[in-house]
């Protein structure tokens, strides 16, 4: 028979209902595991809808996103590590300081995207579109890019080290201060374009 009147068996005896619940509790407070993640209203999956949306600071690493209709969204310091990209459409987005690093964003739209600063290492950005986007401080170092599309596009102290752009265009750009060792252009436009090393 336990000695009830040891000290401190009245405090457990006391608490021992409310160690029983807690974990119940606790267990109850998570959100099931098939739960779609949605953001400020945004829905995060293939194909969503969301121009506009606020993504600020989200964290998307590994989502997919193919297809999907981010426009004008504003993504600043977004986590898009090892996002898929295929086919969306980031028209007008604020990409600031976004991260997507082996990101997969084939045919993929950034036309006038603010890309200050975005890190996007590794990625593979075959037949995306950037005219008119402002890469400043960008990184695209190691990226494959061929038969993209940077018509109009600003790489102002951009890291191109590695990058691939098999048959892209050129058209219009700006290049400053760039960091292009071991770029490869082979079959790239650079009509009208300031700074592109035409004799790579």
């Amino acid at each position: 028979m336990p000695n009830l009147n040891r000290p401190g068996h009245g405090l457990f005896a006391a608490f021992l209902p409310m160690l029983l619940v807690m974990p119940a509790l606790s267990h109850a407070e998570e959100p099931p595991a098939d739960e779609p993640l949605v953001i400020n209203g945004c829905p995060i999956w293939p194909y969503t809808r969301c121009p506009g949306a606020d993504l600020r600071h989200a964290n998307l690493a590994g989502h997919n996103l193919a297809g999907a209709d981010l426009s004008g969204a504003d993504l600043r310091r977004a986590d898009l590590r090892a996002t898929n990209l295929a086919g969306a459409n980031l028209d007008g987005a604020d990409l600031t300081g976004a991260r997507l690093n082996k990101a997969s964003a084939p045919a993929a739209s950034f036309r006038k995207a603010k890309l200050v600063a975005a890190d996007f290492e590794a990625a593979r950005l075959m037949r995306s579109d950037f005219s008119g986007a402002d890469l400043t401080a960008a990184s695209l170092e190691f990226a494959r890019a061929n038969f993209a599309w940077f018509v109009g596009a600003r790489f102002i102290a951009t890291n191109l080290q590695e990058t691939k752009f098999v048959t892209v265009n050129f058209t219009d750009a700006v290049m400053e201060g760039c960091v292009i060792r071991f770029a490869t252009f082979p079959d790239a436009t650079f009509d009208n374009c300031r700074g592109c090393p035409t004799d790579w």
